[in-house]
């Protein structure tokens, strides 16, 4: 697991202290092509389903909620593979930051996995 994790907006500029760079959305960001996102792995099976996404629609009043329906998801059996397989890429890299398209930099899923990455840790 990466001993540093940090989460970033997919449309800053890429850093070379970013490290190894995870994209955890389950949708391609809009308008950023693939050459300039700078992404060494897209981790869509790990986001949030459509239906969670789009009833949190990024409302801070919601925050709550979604943390605890999106650990839910974690949970069952699909996306704890995918948690697996993420905590698996993760392993070896000095840095990783989880990169998310949503404006809000304090309410989204990379924020929302963190944890879950973090608790993971061997």
């Amino acid at each position: 697991m990466a001993n540093n994790l940090a989460v970033k907006r997919v449309y800053a500029p890429a850093a070379a202290e970013d490290g190894f760079r995870v994209l955890v959305d389950r949708l391609w960001p809009r308008g950023l092509s693939k050459a300039s996102a700078h992404i060494d792995l897209w981790a869509r099976d790990v986001a949030p389903s459509d239906a969670l996404r789009q009833w949190f629609g990024h409302e801070p009043s919601k925050w709550d909620e979604f943390r605890q329906r999106y650990a839910q998801e974690l949970a069952q059996p699909d996306k704890a593979a995918a948690l697996a397989a993420l905590r698996q890429a993760l392993a070896g890299q000095p840095r990783a930051t989880l990169l998310f398209a949503a404006h809000d930099e304090a309410h989204n899923n990379a924020v929302a996995l963190l944890p879950h990455l973090r608790a993971g840790r061997q």
